[in-house]
């Protein structure tokens, strides 16, 4: 029986973009990107929903004519009254499927299908079950699981469709406190926005000036980019259905691409890399965790 083909996902923006960049790069990826879902909203900070609302019904307009699915995502930290009520008008829609960044938009969404996404902690098939009786329908599984629990979570839970994140810096945490401002002399209340500076997100280096994190606001992340680009053959095997790639500051019409003719085979996994290193210059890939090693790390 032939296997169904591989779906691609494209996340949400994590960083701060203009909005400018941010709806041209929408633009262009729903007349470009060989992406079949598109995950839209403001999942890290509150605080940047300003900059991109005007221009969201046309994106999703443009995203929708070029045949794209789009699903609006939720916070990844609810603390605050304006930010559950924001929660509630996106679970009170019914228009696109909402995409869950956090739990409490289970119990505001009370029982309509949706996804789940990639910062909701699901580390075993009975936390998937759960899940899927509160209306889950995807699960966009934690970057940071190896294709062995992939593996078992799948098989698992039949019925569910499952994601990888497959592409971008990891997401690793994020906080109540933002280190991005702080480590500009600012404060979360008064942050005068300085992520927007850094829209690849801030590299952070230890005491001997090793590559170690990267901060994006309140969120802290990888300092390398995961590429799982070589290890398409080996998340087919696991069954899942889809893989999502995260936008980095890069070519990502061109990365998508190369997804795309890996998840079809039709370019192997050492040429996908490397034209990968061009479409992404100077940047460390890594894919340590799905191999079962320190997730920096990078297993050819």
């Amino acid at each position: 029986m032939t296997q169904a083909r591989l779906g691609l996902t494209l996340g949400p923006v994590l960083f701060l973009w203009d909005e400018a960049r941010w709806r041209d790069f929408y633009f262009r990826m729903a007349d470009e990107g060989e992406v079949d879902t598109v995950v839209l909203g403001e999942v890290v900070c509150s605080k940047r929903d300003h900059f991109h609302v005007a221009s969201m019904p046309e994106v999703i307009d443009r995203l929708v004519a070029a045949g794209k699915t789009v699903r609006l995502a939720t916070l990844a930290l609810v603390t605050l009254e304006r930010e559950r009520k924001s929660v509630h008008k996106l679970a009170g829609q019914d228009d696109y499927e909402v995409e869950v960044g956090e739990l409490s938009a289970v119990a505001a969404l009370a029982g309509k299908p949706h996804a789940v996404g990639p910062l909701v902690n699901v580390y075993n098939a009975a936390t998937a079950k759960v899940l899927a009786s509160k209306g889950a329908t995807s699960i966009c599984l934690p970057p940071e699981l190896p294709a062995s629990s992939i593996q078992t979570i799948v098989r698992g839970t039949p019925g569910m469709e499952f994601e990888v994140f497959a592409f971008g810096r990891v997401p690793l945490a994020i906080s109540a406190r933002c280190a991005h401002a702080r480590i500009k002399g600012l404060t979360k209340d008064n942050c005068q926005f300085v992520c927007g500076n850094d829209p690849d997100g801030l590299p952070v280096d230890t005491l001997d000036d090793q590559q170690f994190l990267a901060l994006n606001g309140v969120q802290t992340m990888s300092s390398t980019c995961l590429s799982l680009l070589g290890d398409v053959a080996s998340l087919r095997a696991t069954g899942v259905d889809a893989l999502r790639l995260s936008p980095q500051v890069c070519d990502m019409v061109e990365v998508a691409r190369l997804f795309r003719s890996a998840a079809d085979g039709r370019i192997g996994p050492m040429e996908a890399m490397a034209r990968l290193g061009h479409a992404y210059p100077d940047m460390r890939f890594s894919n340590g965790f799905f191999h079962g090693v320190p997730g920096h790390e990078f297993v050819a």
